[in-house]
């Protein structure tokens, strides 16, 4: 089947596995924003994963397993925001942007699995035709 589809199902996988991450991050800067000193955290993934896959096109030899690898090779990165803090207690967590990336991040997570769905639905019809 992933050769039917391409890349698309490594690049959902992976996609989806860095929104859930995103999300974990954010409703862990939730959980701690009473602890004091603590520091906001975020997840970065699309501009390391758009070089890989940029890189990969160039390669002259099998161009679909060199994204294929690219893609499983892009791993997210957990960063923490240094930013001041206009607290007391030291912590940075602000939880308007928090509850902001909790939505995002859910309503794209929904929006990849619908998308996937469409086009598996699309592929299972394609193939009772025949």
């Amino acid at each position: 089947m992933a050769e039917l589809y391409g890349n698309g199902v490594v690049l959902t996988e992976k996609v989806l596995d860095y929104l859930w991450q995103r999300q974990t991050v954010s409703l862990n800067n939730v959980a701690n924003v009473d602890t004091p000193g603590f520091k906001s955290q975020y997840i970065t993934f699309e501009e390391e994963l758009n070089k890989r896959i940029t890189d990969a096109n160039k390669t002259k030899r099998s161009p679909r397993q060199a994204v294929r690898n690219a893609i499983h090779s892009t791993r997210s990165t957990l960063n923490t925001t240094r930013n001041e803090s206009s607290r007391l207690d030291g912590n940075n967590v602000d939880m308007d942007q928090e509850q902001i990336e909790i939505v995002r991040s859910a309503y794209e997570y929904q929006y990849i699995l619908s998308s996937f769905n469409s086009d598996i639905t699309r592929l299972k019809n394609a193939a009772k035709s025949f």
